[in-house]
């Protein structure tokens, strides 16, 4: 009888298989023609729709600006969001080309605003070495704005033409005339809100952040930026004519360092350009930050790979010369010759090509060749010019290999023997019963009180929970036993399942939420910058997945009669209280922390996904974030009382 069952239900399937095959036929293959493929799916182009994606926009075309100034043509680069919220970009370069394009019979100026892959990044000759994921460009952003125009300043004549939803508007023409030292392009754009749903708005601090770190990166370049949408629109620039050095002066700014100008590497190898900035620090945080035309290879890739090969060849073999280490003594190991090691590597490479999840890894092993050969001549010599230096440097990467063996069984306990096993943790994890983590939330919060009411108001299904106690070690300047030895960081580490420092793991997250849930107040607040320290330091991959979330609790409760409203702000609260009716008397409870939640009223504000408000912590802060940290938690006094001084006139009693 079964099989009867299974041969009818196979007949079943087949028959309405050959049915739906016979309606997938050429009728439903769609050709796009010229940039209507961008606009139906504008995420392969420029990775989302998001403010991720709009803020994409601009990069492509400042990007333009940048290979006019690697080829040796443009000097400045201009970028200013207008008081209507589009934005223009202007550079001192050659100007696009306005002849006739043979292969399309249209202006150069026209074909690439209208055509994929037209440029001169792709062998003819206009550029040697291009910055960006070059490919897409100018094309679209024109696919993806309502409206964009160009003017081009080239042999003494103004040229300009428009577009309307990235088709040709106004034909190219001549507009003036104009010195033949006036040269470069302009363009102007308005982002389509069609596209970007959920913000056609720019923020500056994302665009200050990228136009810094551009001009960093190419010596001599001066970037400025403009925002005329505020009262007083005061132009920033950007010029740094010591390039990635000054940038890693930059990033140890406030610190303690072991020598005051960093070594700085600028060098060709077999047509790449090679440069690498180092320094080290006092403290334990290591930060190296890797470049590929222009493009934060988050990933690493060859380029990394040669650094730190080269480095560590470098100082093991200067300290066995100098007995530093005895000839039968191990050699010190990357990671720990890496600690206190500010870095930057950059190199311009003619053909790069990007590998990863997020092609933001660079693939070619000529670049692993270049960076070690370059950098490696440079930094021996160094250590045998400075010997004092040279000791310092290898006596902190051996108290480093102290640390971490110390540090050997600590980092044992936090590791699973399997993803699923928590034999490891202590008793209070509540833990989710799905084994799915996309849809596995962990939410941190602060107090056993708070914790109760989560556990009993939340979805065993999906959402596990973890209090701490109090306030967790600041990693900012502590060593790696120290912050394994405490015992809220290690459950976390446990309760997630990514191992810790060099083995840390983000595929092995077993949440890909990671909620801080704290209460609103001065102590929550200092909570959860101590977490965002720890997540910043050591897990930054999962802040740059987009998994670490911080919960918006209520300040207030008003309750009238039936109605229950939640606010979050004492001028909602007055707003509030002025729109109500004086019968029934409204009443108003202030929750000073979580545990004055009931269950219900903790699931209905701050767990459940239909209700609650979620911040997500975005990596494109992540240099401010950084720079908060060490004001906020380094070992620097004297920022952190001037910073605390200036600002404490806006803080507000919220204890009141």
């Amino acid at each position: 009888m079964a099989d009867n069952d299974n041969q009818k239900e196979n007949f079943e399937r087949i028959k309405q298989y050959e049915k739906e095959a016979d309606k997938y036929n050429a009728s439903q293959i769609q050709v796009l023609g010229g940039l209507e493929a961008v606009r139906k799916r504008p995420g392969m182009y420029i990775g989302s729709t998001s403010s991720q994606g709009l803020h994409h926009l601009v990069w492509e075309i400042i990007d333009n600006g940048i290979d006019e100034s690697l080829a040796g043509f443009a000097t400045k680069i201009e970028v200013t969001i207008n008081s209507d919220g589009s934005v223009t970009v202007q550079d001192d370069g050659r100007g696009i080309p306005v002849d006739i394009q043979k292969k399309t019979g249209r202006p150069a100026l026209e074909t690439v605003f209208t055509v994929l892959h037209a440029g001169g990044k792709f062998g003819g000759g206009g550029y040697k070495v291009s910055g960006g994921l070059h490919g897409v460009g100018a094309s679209v952003v024109n696919a993806l704005s309502t409206k964009l125009d160009v003017t081009t300043m080239r042999d003494g004549k103004k040229y300009y033409i428009d577009f309307d939803h990235g088709r040709v508007n106004t034909e190219m023409k001549m507009t003036g005339t104009v010195s033949l030292s006036e040269h470069g392009t302009i363009v102007h754009f308005f982002p389509d809100p069609d596209i970007f749903t959920e913000t056609t708005s720019f923020d500056d601090q994302v665009l200050k952040n990228r136009i810094r770190e551009l001009a960093f990166l190419n010596k001599g370049l001066k970037l400025t930026f403009t925002d005329q949408r505020k009262e007083s629109a005061e132009t920033d620039v950007y010029h740094y004519e010591g390039g990635i050095q000054e940038y890693v002066s930059f990033l140890n700014k406030g610190t303690d360092v072991l020598f005051n100008e960093p070594i700085y590497v600028d060098g060709d190898y077999n047509d790449i350009n090679v440069e690498v900035a180092l320094q080290y620090t006092t403290g334990y945080k290591t930060t190296l930050m890797t470049f590929a035309n222009n493009i934060h290879t988050y990933e690493g890739g060859m380029h990394e790979a040669g650094f730190k090969t080269a480095l560590t060849r470098v100082v093991n073999d200067y300290a066995h010369k100098a007995k530093l280490l005895k000839d039968n003594d191990d050699n010190l190991s990357g990671e720990d010759i890496r600690e206190g090691m500010t870095a930057v590597v950059s190199v311009k490479h003619p053909d790069p090509q990007f590998e990863g999840q997020t092609k933001t890894k660079l693939g070619n092993s000529d670049a692993r060749t270049a960076v070690d050969h370059s950098f490696s001549e440079t930094f021996n010599n160094f250590l045998m010019e400075n010997p004092q230096v040279a000791r310092k440097i290898v006596e902190k990467a051996q108290l480093a290999e102290r640390a971490r063996t110390a540090a050997k069984r600590a980092r044992e306990v936090t590791r699973k023997k399997s993803g699923l096993e928590i034999a490891n943790l202590p008793g209070k994890l509540a833990d989710n019963t799905s084994n799915d983590p996309s849809i596995s939330e962990l939410f941190i919060v602060e107090g056993n009180s708070a914790g109760g009411s989560a556990k009993q108001g939340r979805s065993r299904l999906t959402q596990a929970i973890l209090p701490i106690r109090g306030k967790i070690l600041n990693v900012e300047k502590a060593s790696m036993d120290r912050i394994l030895a405490n015992e809220e960081i290690r459950s976390l580490f446990t309760a997630l399942g990514t191992g810790f420092g060099a083995d840390f793991d983000v595929s092995k997250a077993r949440y890909h939420k990671l909620i801080i849930m704290t209460d609103a107040d001065v102590d929550g607040a200092h909570i959860r910058t101590l977490l965002l320290t720890l997540f910043y330091n050591y897990m930054r991959p999962m802040i740059e997945k987009g998994y670490v979330y911080i919960a918006r609790p209520p300040l207030y409760q008003v309750r009238q009669g039936k109605v229950i409203k939640y606010l979050d702000t004492d001028e909602e609260l007055h707003d509030y209280l002025g729109s109500l009716q004086p019968s029934p008397k409204a009443t108003v409870q202030r929750y000073k922390g979580l545990g004055e939640m009931d269950p219900e009223q903790l699931w209905e504000t701050t767990m459940n996904p239909e209700n609650r408000r979620l911040d997500r912590v975005s990596p494109e802060y992540a240099k401010d974030i950084d720079d908060v940290f060490e004001l906020l938690m380094g070992n620097d006094v004297a920022p952190r009382r001037k910073f605390i001084e200036t600002n404490a006139k806006y803080v507000e009693n919220i204890d009141a």
